[in-house]
């Protein structure tokens, strides 16, 4: 009945940040544009990222006078956005060279290494290396 993760959406204030923290970052790429002109809150304007069968919606309404972003503390609901990659080493290099620190990790089990960074919003996402599975 449930197949897969359809898409994952993301609000955000500055979409443009947002997309090329995504793409040139982490190596998405850019599928779609659209603006919804009319909804409750104003325009809606979307970009549709996708990775290994995975899209983030990247979303924004540019009327909007301000988007508070995601604080540190965990919440209900969702809690990150998990990457899997082929090696955390290399991965975690990459991602220094492009000056994107770590916020936790890694940390490396027997079947699995962990790490975290956080999005330009301050979202949380998850680096995963498979081991053994």
């Amino acid at each position: 009945m449930f197949k897969r993760i359809d898409h994952i959406e993301l609000l955000t204030a500055a979409p443009e940040r947002t997309i090329d923290f995504y793409v040139g970052a982490l190596g998405f790429r850019e599928r779609d544009r659209m603006r919804i002109p009319e909804t409750p809150s104003g325009p809606l304007d979307l970009v549709y990222l996708e990775l290994g069968g995975t899209t983030v919606e990247v979303m924004c309404y540019p009327q909007a006078t301000s988007i508070a972003p995601r604080s540190a503390e965990q919440r209900l609901g969702w809690q990150c956005l998990a990457l899997e990659v082929n090696d955390m080493d290399a991965a975690l290099r990459l991602l220094e060279e492009k000056g994107i620190p770590l916020t936790w990790g890694p940390v490396k089990r027997r079947d699995y290494a962990r790490a975290e960074i956080r999005d330009p919003d301050g979202n949380p996402i998850e680096l995963r290396q498979w081991y053994a599975r």
